[in-house]
């Protein structure tokens, strides 16, 4: 026979079990029953973007842009000259010459979305022809394989091939991780912002490439300010450009989404602010402040600096 107070202690246990217990079930019950059902949640919507104008999933983009281009590379001086009248050779050329380089000496620059190398000759001529300086280098960055084999055929007509003041290099815009910070004296992109899906995540990166004190120098499409020219503007862009790419490239797609994408651009102050907030100092939200306009803002240069 069990001790009393064992067999005392065995009764209180047996009361506390009887006690508890069912709150204990009843507590585990709602809460199985009030918690979510992970496998009943719709899946998160994908984040989006412009496309000209059509929104498609922001994973997407960078494949649709790259067939782009793997199929203008081959004609991108016609691309341009459509799609700005032909004079993006004087626009590249008075682009190039504000942002004197060589003036001060040698530059470590580089050319963003530049493939095709046009940016990047028109800085080491006036580097070479303006201040006698040969030590200027520009690494030339495109996301494009085919926009870089179409920069590499150009220079190698040029008394820069094989020398160490152009490089190439395949890289995403708004990823620069094999550029160190505070590398560059000067960071230039033409035409070629409006195609990445993340403009900040660019700006971004540009901020950190850049040493302090360097530039950062964008020639991009832009909005029409007087409302004839720009009404004037939209019926050549719209049905003559992708009627050229039909017509002199077999390519109407190509050249209408290029046509849509200058459309969906940020509008010259939008677009400054958003270089601001990138860490940069810019001039005053007025044509010949922050940003320069090129006939009647048809295409605008944006200068700023990493403070």
């Amino acid at each position: 026979m069990l001790p009393t107070s064992t067999r005392q202690g065995l009764r209180l246990a047996s009361r506390i079990s009887r006690s508890t217990t069912p709150r204990v079930l009843n507590l585990y019950a709602r809460a199985s029953t009030s918690a979510p059902n992970s496998s009943n949640q719709p899946p998160p919507e994908p984040r989006t973007t412009s496309f000209g104008f059509r929104t498609v999933p922001e994973d997407a983009k960078e494949s649709m842009v790259k067939e782009v281009f793997d199929s203008v590379a081959s004609n991108y001086d016609l691309m341009n000259d459509a799609t700005s009248f032909g004079v993006h050779r004087l626009w590249k050329d008075s682009f190039v010459s504000s942002l004197r380089p060589g003036r001060k000496g040698p530059m470590k620059c580089i050319d963003v979305a530049g493939g095709t190398g046009d940016i990047a000759l028109r800085i080491l001529d006036h580097a070479r022809e303006t201040y006698a300086d040969r030590e200027t280098t520009v690494d030339i960055a495109d996301i494009n394989a085919e926009m870089l084999k179409e920069g590499f055929r150009r220079f190698k007509k040029t008394m820069y091939h094989n020398t160490p003041q152009i490089a190439f290099h395949e890289a995403n815009a708004q990823e620069m991780s094999a550029f160190a910070d505070n590398t560059y004296d000067l960071y230039t992109i033409a035409f070629g912002i409006r195609n990445c899906t993340s403009i900040p995540a660019v700006l971004k990166e540009a901020h950190r490439i850049l040493k302090p004190g360097g530039t950062f120098a964008c020639l991009e499409f832009s909005r029409v300010g007087n409302p004839l020219l720009s009404t004037l503007y939209d019926q050549y862009s719209f049905s003559v450009i992708p009627l050229m790419g039909t017509i002199l490239a077999g390519d109407r797609d190509s050249y209408q989404y290029l046509v849509e994408s200058i459309r969906k651009f940020p509008p010259q102050a939008e677009f400054a602010q958003m270089i601001r907030e990138a860490g940069f100092a810019t001039g005053k939200d007025e044509d010949g402040g922050a940003w320069t306009d090129y006939w009647g803002g048809i295409a605008s240069v944006h200068k700023a600096v990493k403070l």
